[in-house]
């Protein structure tokens, strides 16, 4: 697994809207998840991540030296991680227009 550096500015919280229902049932089209930039990557949390110029969403499986993007949706592939593979963060809430549907997710500090 490699991460870039990040400067100061890149390690502040962003937000993107989930598009498409890949990570289903969890994440639904049209939630807003917040993904933080500075969060250390651990087995099991949510992520985003950039491989070959492009970005995708799922949950981060490790088992080895294998590395994988699983999809709660089983519709979808998981996609192998090669190396190379950029973290750009760690997702800590998801949220809808409905406050009920507002969820905050922790993860060990140590990966």
């Amino acid at each position: 697994m490699e991460q870039t550096g990040c400067s100061a500015e890149e390690l502040e919280a962003f937000a993107l809207r989930v598009i498409g229902d890949s990570m289903s049932p969890e994440f639904e089209d049209g939630h807003i998840i917040i993904v933080d930039p500075g969060h250390p990557l651990v087995n099991g949390a949510y992520v985003v991540i950039e491989q070959d110029d492009e970005f995708f969403f799922g949950q981060y499986k490790r088992r080895g030296e294998r590395q994988w993007l699983h999809h709660l949706n089983p519709a979808f592939d998981d996609i192998e991680l090669r190396a190379g593979f950029t973290v750009k963060g760690v997702i800590t809430q998801r949220s809808s227009r409905r406050r009920r549907d507002i969820k905050h997710y922790e993860y060990p500090m140590m990966p």
